[in-house]
This record gives C-alpha cells, sequence and structure tokens, in this order.
C-alpha cells in the first residue's frame, strides 16, 4: 500500500521524559505528540509495544499480543483512585536520563499491583463491568497470557518445557487448579493489560485527532519464554519434550563476524499453512488494533530465513531455508483488506525478497548510515531511492549519526562530505535535510539525531545481549528551533501534510 508524503520521528515512549524511572503512556506522551505536531511532523514510530525479555530487549516479549506492563502511566492509576500520592513518590535508583531496569521494573510493578489489588477491593460498578468488558473482547489470548505469567513466577522463569509435565503440556485439570491456585496474579495480569489497551487507546485518538499516525513494530519471531509458544506449540520447531530444535538468527553481517544467534524458535510454517495462517491473521489483527501502520522486523524471513540448529552457540552454522512468501501474505489480505505494512529488508537481500515485497507493494527501507562506504551504486545513496520507501538516516539498531560520524573511516567522510556537499560540522542536519528531500513517501528521523546526541545515546547495538533499551531524553534539550527546522524542512520538501 502507497504511503502518502510525510515524515515523522522514531521514539519509543520509554525513551520519554518522566518521575518513574522510564517513559510510559502518561502526560509525556501526549505532549510529544503536541511536539510532533509543531515540528509538523505525521508519524510517531514506535518499537514493539509488547512486554520485555531477556536483555530487556522488546523484540523478546512473553507474548505476541500483550502490551508492555512497564508502560503503563501510575498517575492514571492514581486519578483513578487505585494509588495514593505517597505510592508515587520517586525511590532512589530511578533515573532521569536513562532507564535502570533494576531499580525502574520493581518499583513499577510493585504499584501496579496495589492498584490492582485496590481495584479487586473497591472498583466502581462502571469500572469493573469496563474490565469483565475487555476480558471478554480480549480473551482469546489474554486467559493464557494471565495464567503463563504467574506460572513463570511460581517456577523462577525457568522455561516451560522444564515445569511439572501437567503444566508444561496443558493438561486440562492442572491449568483448572492453577488458575484457581494463582487467582489474584491472573487478575492482576488482566488488571494490568486492561490500563495498558485503554491507555493505549486513548493516547492513539489524540494523536489520530491531531493529524500523527503511529508506525508499530511487529517482530517476525516470539520469545520461546512466551505464552503463545507454551499454548500452541505445534506451531513452533520443537522437539518431543517441547525444547526448539532449531532457532532463528542472521548470518555473520556488519554487526558481527559470528552472526546474530537470537535464540527465538522457529515457526512450523507447514502447520500455519493447515488453518490459512490464522494465528498469523489474528496476530496483524491485533497489532492494527494498536497502530496505523505496521513495520514488519525481519521481512527477509518471510521470503528464506537462517536456521540455527539450537546446540550451536553461534549463528556461523545455519543455513537458509524457505520461508511461507505469498501464501502467508495472500491469507492475511483474504482476511483484512489492504494493510499498510513496511517491510523491513535490511541484511542479505536476495531476489525472492524483492519481489515478495513488491508484489504485496509494502515499502521497504533505505538507511543514510549505510550510503557512504562504498561508491555511486550503492542502493542506499538517495539518488536510488524510490517512493516506495521509508529513509532513516538510522534506525534503533545503530549508532546515532554523531556516534556514526565520530568514528567512519577517512575515506567513509570524503564521500559523504562530496555527496552532501558539507563539511560535516552538522552530519545529524545534514542526513535529516537528506532524508527529508529523498524522492522516498516516507522518512523517520530518530529522535537522538534531532537532538545531535552522541554514541552514549544508542538505544541498541545488535547481537550484543545486555546494556540497551536505557536512553532518554528530557524537554530541557529540545529547543523551539528543533521543531522550526523541521517544519521548515517539511514545508521545502513536501512533507507538511
Amino acid at each position: 500500500m502507497r504511503l502518502p508524503r510525510a515524515s515523522g520521528v522514531l521514539l519509543h515512549p520509554t525513551s520519554l521524559p518522566g518521575p518513574h524511572g522510564s517513559g510510559d503512556l502518561g502526560r509525556e506522551a501526549f505532549h510529544f505528540i503536541d511536539w510532533l505536531v509543531e515540528a509538523g511532523q505525521q508519524l510517531w514510530q514506535v518499537l514493539p509495544l509488547a512486554g520485555i525479555g531477556p536483555g530487556d530487549s522488546p523484540y523478546m516479549s512473553n507474548s505476541a499480543f500483550a502490551g508492555n506492563p512497564l508502560l503503563v502511566d501510575l498517575r492514571e492509576l492514581q486519578a483513578e483512585g487505585w494509588l495514593d500520592a505517597q505510592d508515587l513518590l520517586p525511590v532512589p535508583g530511578l533515573d532521569a536520563t536513562r532507564v535502570d531496569f533494576a531499580a525502574m521494573v520493581p518499583f513499577r510493578m510493585e504499584r501496579l499491583a496495589r492498584a490492582a489489588a485496590r481495584f479487586a477491593a473497591a472498583g466502581t460498578a462502571p469500572q469493573r463491568a469496563d474490565f469483565e468488558r475487555f476480558r471478554a473482547e480480549q480473551a482469546g489470548w489474554l486467559a493464557d497470557y494471565a495464567l503463563f505469567m504467574p506460572l513463570c513466577e511460581r517456577f523462577a522463569w525457568r522455561d516451560w518445557c522444564d515445569w511439572p509435565e501437567p503444566l508444561a503440556r496443558r493438561d486440562a485439570s492442572a491449568l483448572a487448579a492453577a488458575r484457581s491456585e494463582l487467582a489474584d496474579r491472573v487478575h492482576f495480569y488482566e488488571f494490568v493489560q486492561w490500563r495498558f489497551f485503554r491507555q493505549w487507546a486513548s493516547l492513539r485518538t489524540y494523536a489520530n485527532a491531531r493529524g500523527v499516525r503511529i508506525v508499530g513494530d511487529a517482530p517476525i519471531f516470539i520469545a520461546y519464554l512466551s505464552a503463545e509458544v507454551w499454548a500452541r506449540p505445534e506451531l513452533f520447531e520443537l522437539d518431543a519434550a517441547g525444547r526448539p530444535t532449531v532457532i532463528a538468527g542472521v548470518p555473520p553481517d556488519f554487526f558481527s563476524a559470528t552472526g546474530q544467534r537470537w535464540g527465538n524458535p522457529l515457526y512450523r510454517w507447514s502447520e500455519h499453512a493447515r488453518d490459512g495462517y490464522a494465528w498469523w491473521v489474528e496476530r496483524v489483527r491485533r497489532t492494527f488494533e494498536l497502530v496505523d501502520i505496521v513495520r514488519i522486523d525481519h521481512f527477509r524471513g518471510f521470503a528464506g530465513y537462517w536456521e540455527i540448529p539450537a546446540t550451536e552457540p553461534t549463528a556461523i552454522n545455519g543455513r537458509w531455508v524457505p520461508g511461507p512468501g505469498e501464501a502467508l501474505f495472500e491469507a492475511i489480505a483474504a482476511a483484512l483488506g489492504p494493510v499498510p505494512v513496511i517491510a523491513e529488508d535490511l541484511g542479505v537481500i536476495t531476489p525472492d525478497v524483492e519481489a515478495l515485497r513488491r508484489r504485496f507493494g509494502f515499502p521497504g527501507m533505505r538507511i543514510l548510515q549505510f550510503a557512504f562506504n562504498d561508491d555511486a551504486s550503492n542502493p542506499f545513496l538517495p539518488h536510488h531511492h524510490e517512493p516506495d520507501t521509508v529513509v532513516y538516516a538510522g534506525t534503533h539498531d545503530n549508532d546515532t549519526v554523531a556516534g556514526w560520524w565520530a568514528t567512519a573511516g577517512e575515506a567513509e567522510k570524503h564521500f559523504a562530505r562530496g555527496y552532501l556537499a558539507t563539511d560535516g560540522h552538522d552530519m545529524p542536519w545534514t542526513l535529516i535535510r537528506a532524508a527529508m528531500a529523498s524522492v522516498a513517501d516516507t522518512c523517520v528521523h530518530p529522535m537522538q539525531d534531532v537532538l545531535a546526541l552522541p554514541t552514549e545515546c544508542r538505544m541498541n547495538y545488535p547481537g550484543q545481549e545486555s546494556g540497551w533499551w536505557r536512553w532518554r531524553f528530557q524537554w530541557s534539550q529540545v529547543q523551539p528551533w528543533h521543531a522550526e527546522r523541521l517544519r521548515e524542512f517539511g514545508r521545502l520538501y513536501g512533507r507538511s501534510g
């Protein structure tokens, strides 16, 4: 689906300011939307909105459908009467400039538990009715998720295949007994999802009413320790004991000489095909209930994916295996009609990947930081861009532009200076201008590059398992000229909406 010419900003909600250890769906998120409008931006791109997993990554969530409990706005819970002012006082360890997960997670989860308990004890009739309505609306995934999470807690987050066999195999009587024994925690997780979805709906409605569309992110794979793998093991490449036989990753690349061993279980695509890809159709449907445009991460995996034996310590000894290809997206189109999807087509891109993207009209991605390490034939250079693409100076996986420029080789710098007609003194905004001027229908700027921040503000480094996803900004860093310049570039290059 062709997207209208527009521009926007990439910023995950956790990077927003706020007093409770990380950004969330509260007042600062609404203020950020107002700032986007002031800056003439029509898009807000976020990372996956699901819960975090190993390494604090939003790409390793314990559910493909649930929202991130850590994004719930605690002040809204106070306004509803489920927390008091004392509950919201920050504690030592909560950092305004970065997410300290060790301090933030227990702080927020403890407050959410207090709120859930007070709602259970004294929720009003309208509140309870809305809660029950939400449970019914989301029953297809919520029932499994709300039991899975307390079971993970009970068994110290061990792999679900190592739980007592009746629970690992989902024996009906064992599940019923666990649901009864863990009723309070089941209610807690249902409550938190209720508040997440209601808060997110309010935020998205606010954005849409002001001409801002949300670009979401759907990881192709999900974590092994997730409600969906536990609930539907037949859809994944697992052995008789429920352990992955092969796992996901990519071969050696720009980021890692040994490749990236992600560790996610791979789909048993033959089983998905048996029911017309119903699980995937539902996943995409639910994602579009949250966002306006979906960026599908690792799109090339639908044409062919890198299969790594689960026993391998790195991604080197894998092999390419054909993915579901057109059949999956034909099933999605038959069920949902044309959907606005951005295909993350980075990495080893072969003709079949390009053909699949073009067959369904999904715009691909172009990264300007990759454009200058070669010559004029480099496909990431603006003169090779096409309208059905989305151009970025860099994504959440790249260094900031300032960090990239500080470490680039002299040959790369020489080419970039000549191509962009600059002396290199302000490369973040030079690349923002180049992205805005591109014929690509869509361009998106990481907030770090709008603020011209250094490497220390990088969001992620692929292949490194810890220490990332922590960056936050403060409104004191944002000056009036940031919005003014973005708006002016939008006017100059036809991205004013």
